[in-house]
């Protein structure tokens, strides 16, 4: 009698067979710790919004719930599903999210929430297309770089334009920290490629000479307030203050989960844009510090999956995906810290949003895949009786 494990794979573009190990269980209790923090936050800075608005105060939980029960149905699927056939999908993905990126412009189906055309409206169903644009570029990248690191590979010019699109109307939303995020992913992924760093340089060099035209209107604004936030404390400033004002409130400790006043009636986006604060006020520095050692774990273990990795497809995918969840969470972090000017991005895991949260977890899948540790075989393993 012989048998073969079960748990082994043939690779047909190299003829090795790799033994498959389990996908990185540091990874998923990151995750889990991420989410249940997210819960949790979102009850506490969500409820006086929502008894504000006359609603139950667990309408943005139980719709947060409902996204993670999608985004967990995802993150399964794609942690069994083969990431090397995502390859094919590259490019229609990115069409995709052209598509839908020119329905919020164009069509009556976008939405205008907080003078931003961000978010389309399909039946009950309300999403922001950006969100798509981040693993749809990370494939589109980690595939055409696989092959040859050539940026001038001719190849490539059909999803320059689609990036060149997609980018242009992120950004005409408005959505510059999107912007800022797709482009910093796909330099990331581009050096993980080998690229040369001087084209790394040349491009900064080009993006500053365009950055001054793009800060001409409220971009300019945001820049100025950022820099005093009390030239207009009741108006472009406010959000920038009473943040501060939560984080000098939690002091060490915290006030106590469900304790703080900031997300009463001053902190306006305390439980989206500036949920870290909420949690920085009820949890204190240890709270912050606790999550921030969070995304640094996720980073750690993300990039070592990516080393591991035995092809250049799986090594720019898993590359892709944690710079982009852990950069998106460094700026609303720095945001919420006034790090950073005030722009409108979650952060990943915690922030009420359901695009944001299913978006991320499908991204968490594929990383749990690819996190799965595929050991070359020299011979098959076959036991005789």
């Amino acid at each position: 009698m012989s048998y073969q494990r079960n748990n082994s794979y043939h690779d047909r573009e190299s003829g090795n067979n790799y033994i498959i190990s389990q996908p990185d269980s540091t990874l998923i209790t990151v995750v889990v710790f991420l989410v249940v923090i997210g819960i949790m936050a979102i009850f506490s800075a969500g409820s006086p919004r929502a008894i504000a608005n006359g609603d139950n105060p667990l309408v943005f939980t139980i719709k947060q719930m409902a996204w993670l029960i999608a985004g967990i149905g995802a993150a399964s699927f794609f942690s069994k599903y083969d990431y090397k056939n995502l390859k094919v999908w590259a490019i229609p993905a990115c069409a995709l999210v052209l598509v839908l990126l020119l329905m919020v412009q164009f069509s009556p189906l976008g939405l205008m929430v907080n003078e931003a055309k961000r978010w389309l409206a399909i039946g009950p169903l309300q999403f922001q297309p950006s969100e798509l644009a981040k693993p749809a570029v990370v494939l589109a990248f980690a595939s055409l770089f696989s092959s040859n690191v050539n940026i001038l590979d001719e190849r490539k010019i059909p999803f320059y334009v689609l990036f060149a699109a997609m980018l242009f109307l992120i950004f005409k939303q408005p959505n510059l920290s999107m912007v800022i995020l797709l482009c910093m992913t796909s330099v990331s992924m581009y050096f993980a490629a080998g690229g040369r760093v001087k084209t790394i340089i040349a491009a900064f060099a080009c993006a500053a000479l365009a950055l001054p035209p793009l800060f001409l209107g409220y971009q300019k604004q945001r820049i100025l307030v950022w820099l005093d936030p009390q030239k207009d404390p009741h108006n472009a400033g406010y959000n920038i203050i009473q943040s501060l004002v939560a984080f000098a409130g939690g002091g060490f400790f915290g006030v106590g989960f469900g304790n703080s006043k900031q997300k009463l009636s001053w902190l306006p986006e305390g439980h989206t844009d500036f949920i870290f604060a909420v949690i920085a006020e009820e949890f204190g520095f240890l709270g912050c510090f606790f999550i921030i050692c969070l995304f640094a774990m996720f980073a750690y273990h993300g990039f070592i999956a990516a080393k591991r990795c035995p092809d250049m497809f799986g090594k720019l995918l898993a590359v892709g995906i944690t710079f982009s969840i852990c950069f998106q969470a460094l700026m609303n972090i720095s945001v919420a810290s006034s790090f950073l000017p005030a722009t409108g991005i979650p952060l990943p895991f915690i922030s009420y949003g359901g695009s944001s949260l299913f978006v991320s977890l499908c991204m968490f899948g594929v990383l749990l895949n690819i996190s799965k540790k595929r050991v070359q075989r020299i011979k098959p393993y076959v036991q005789q009786y």
